[in-house]
């Protein structure tokens, strides 16, 4: 089984800021807009570099999406950023309208998703956004795992055409992937090859997948790991291709259990391969306030779940 180091703890918001910044750099049509949370999402770099490509919307998350829209209109290609609660849940009506049905071509950076947000507790975290987001025609939903392929999936998604949903965090985590491995919306990456079971994570989840996988080798079970950041398009391929070979599949993400990434891989195992499955998600909960790691013991999404997930499932 590969062993994957961790090259240093860094949150996936300032992935984000490094990814603007280098798209902007690369194409003119880049711009930013943000709801006063400039700082927050790592966007000062590119404020500094492209000021005139840059706008502070202050706290009007909903006239935010529209004026990204009217700019997706006349040719740019804008990222309008704000916390994962505030950019879905307060502007539901905005985004189906303005950017989903009219197809334009916004991007929807949302940080301080989850509960790893942490102590600000409930209001601001959001495990219900996959759900809402992935509901829309035509949006796509990205979720990468950590620094390096949040840089690269921002990169990637400024030169896509069309919607999109970025969804990252806050606390630092171990940023692992390649530094220079281009995003490729779409693909599903297998981390590691197994044949016992199968354990699909998205997001900060992917680092405690990989944890409990080398748990499980400990205890001779040989997991296959793979990584969906890209929530949709769903790479059902990939998924079917390993369920097929090992049986039993665990899918851990930090959202809740309705209309997230779990219920998603059993409908298309339900229709193609179906398969012993468990879920290692927040149930029907909201968040609460705490540090990132107490609530995601609490919570139930850290390796030690992961790894009783997956011999539940081979057990079945």
């Amino acid at each position: 089984m590969k062993k994957y180091i961790d090259t240093g703890k860094k949150d996936t918001r300032s992935g984000f800021g490094v990814g603007l910044l280098e798209a902007g750099k690369a194409d003119p049509r880049v711009v930013a807009l943000t709801a006063d949370l400039k700082g927050s999402l790592k966007m000062d770099a590119f404020a500094a570099e492209f000021p005139d490509r840059f706008v502070q919307c202050g706290i009007a998350e909903a006239n935010m999406v529209g004026v990204a829209s009217g700019l997706a209109i006349t040719g740019k290609i804008p990222f309008a950023g704000s916390f994962a609660e505030f950019i879905t849940g307060r502007v539901y009506d905005q985004i189906r309208q303005e950017v989903a049905y009219g197809h334009t071509n916004v991007k929807l950076a949302s940080s301080h998703a989850g509960i790893t947000l942490g102590e600000d507790g409930a209001t601001h975290q959001t495990m219900e956004d996959i759900a809402l987001m992935r509901a829309l025609p035509g949006m796509v939903v990205i979720n990468p795992c950590d620094f390096n392929q949040t840089k690269n999936a921002t990169i990637a998604a400024a030169k896509y055409d069309g919607p999109v949903y970025l969804r990252f965090g806050r606390p630092s985590v171990p940023n692992f992937t390649p530094e220079d491995e281009p995003f490729e919306i779409g693909k599903a990456y297998v981390m590691n090859e197994g044949k016992d079971v199968t354990i699909i994570a998205t997001g900060h989840l992917v680092w405690e997948a990989l944890q409990a996988a080398e748990a499980l080798e400990s205890e001779g079970i040989c997991a296959e790991v793979i990584n969906v950041a890209t929530i949709k398009p769903l790479d059902e391929a990939t998924i079917v291709a390993s369920a097929l070979k090992t049986k039993g599949v665990v899918v851990a993400e930090e959202h809740n259990s309705a209309g997230g990434l779990g219920e998603l891989v059993a409908g298309v195992l339900a229709r193609r391969a179906p398969t012993p499955m468990e879920m290692v998600n927040g149930g029907d909960r909201f968040g609460q306030s705490g540090t990132p790691k107490e609530l995601m013991a609490a919570y139930g999404l850290d390796a030690a779940h992961i790894a009783k997930a997956a011999k539940k499932v081979m057990n079945r």
